[in-house]
């Protein structure tokens, strides 16, 4: 019997194929098991470049690759700690006019000096949620846990050669359950399954001390959700997660006239009443017009984890007049990145990186520099546009 009658009977599962058949042979037979089953025909998906023993890590069950268009912005100028000169940026979406809108603001940008920018926060969390008998152990846990940091961080690090853990904060106690914020730094890897490791083996080091004290202690889930992961959260606007960073520049009035088309007190009025007002009303963590367009279309470009775009939308535009001139900035306290690992390594996300020379080790600092960077790209050009009324144009030109 032939592997596909197998498959028909359930004698095998799609998932085995690989071990049976190698991954390259198991990922063919998948698809045409698929195709057959389901009478269609796949004349696309099979059709790609990236190495199937190179993805293995990354996705289980393949069966081809689905193409998104990719586009480069810029270049831009950044005027970073890491980042210093001029940067094309890769863009992988869809949306018809984002490429358009981004690569205007990044034109704007440059000929106004480039962006200022810094990373102001690095770290990656993971929160467990541990249950005690009372709130009077659960007190006196957090009090252990604080008491002993220094053992804590010599047991979680003794998992990682690139993580440290820098602080066990906050510590929140609901009811008779604690969910401690455990608080590292990765290097160039984005880190969770890093810190996932580390704090699985502190949290094996807390429940077995304070068990031999006599105090109950229990891990019911390594994630407690007070991470907070791939969701939007006020804690992570607050506190930070991933690389928290902040690009600003002025324009001079007649800049914002000449490339804009419109004025400084026009996009501070738009901002104020759109992403401020607009986002309060609608009780939102995002007060500004689409970080999500590009942090999304860079992540998808450079082989980041597609979940924390909805952590990358999380943040703060700021347009001010002042005298002349128009102050403008981005704030992103939550845009978890990698140079290295993950799916930084998949061929064509890593060339995408190459595109702006991060790729590989020593270089997530400069590439969260690059992304701020093209996020107020992005975001000016927005803003200039519904200010002066051209964003429907745009789409009507670009998007149809």
């Amino acid at each position: 019997m032939n592997i596909f009658e197998k498959l028909k009977r359930g004698e095998v599962k799609l998932y085995q194929l690989d071990k049976i058949l190698g991954y390259k042979k198991a990922t063919e037979v998948r698809r045409k098991f698929l195709e057959e089953k389901l009478n269609i025909k796949f004349n696309h998906i099979d059709k790609y470049s990236i190495s199937e023993e190179n993805v293995k890590k990354n996705i289980e069950n393949m069966i081809g690759a689905i193409q998104i268009p990719l586009g480069v912005a810029g270049p831009i100028k950044v005027n970073g700690e890491y980042a210093k000169g001029l940067f094309y940026i890769p863009l992988a979406t869809t949306e018809g006019a984002l490429v358009a809108s981004v690569n205007r603001g990044c034109s704007i940008v440059t000929k106004c000096g480039g962006t200022t920018v810094r990373v102001v926060e690095d770290k990656m969390t993971r929160a467990p949620c541990l249950k005690t008998k009372s709130i009077v152990d659960a007190l006196k846990v957090r009090d252990w846990i604080l008491e002993n940091f220094d053992k804590i961080k010599e047991v979680a690090e003794s998992t990682t050669r690139h993580g440290k853990l820098i602080k066990i904060d906050p510590i929140p106690i609901v009811g008779r359950n604690l969910y401690p914020r455990f608080v590292y730094t990765t290097g160039d890897a984005m880190g969770m399954n890093m810190v996932t490791i580390a704090t699985e083996e502190a949290c094996k080091f807390i429940e077995e001390e304070l068990n031999k004290k006599g105090i109950y202690v229990k891990v019911v889930s390594i994630s407690g959700n007070a991470c907070v992961d791939k969701k939007p959260a006020g804690m992570n606007v607050v506190n930070g997660r991933g690389k928290s960073v902040v690009a600003e520049i002025y324009l001079e009035g007649e800049e914002v006239e000449k490339y804009l088309k419109t004025s400084p007190e026009a996009i501070a009025e738009v901002n104020r009443l759109k992403n401020y007002i607009g986002s309060a009303i609608a009780n939102s963590m995002g007060f500004n017009a689409h970080y999500a367009n590009i942090v999304g279309a860079i992540f998808l470009a450079t082989g980041q984890d597609e979940a924390h775009i909805v952590e990358g939308s999380l943040g703060i535009t700021m347009a001010e007049v002042e005298g002349d001139k128009l102050y403008f900035s981005v704030t992103l306290p939550d845009l978890p990145l990698a140079t290295i690992g993950g799916g930084t390594s998949v061929e064509t996300q890593r060339e995408a990186l190459e595109i702006m020379g991060c790729y590989g080790s020593n270089k997530v600092m400069k590439f969260a520099e690059i992304v701020a960077s093209a996020v107020l790209a992005g975001e000016l050009s927005l803003l200039g546009a519904l200010a002066s009324g051209h964003l429907g144009k745009a789409h009507k030109e670009l998007g149809r």
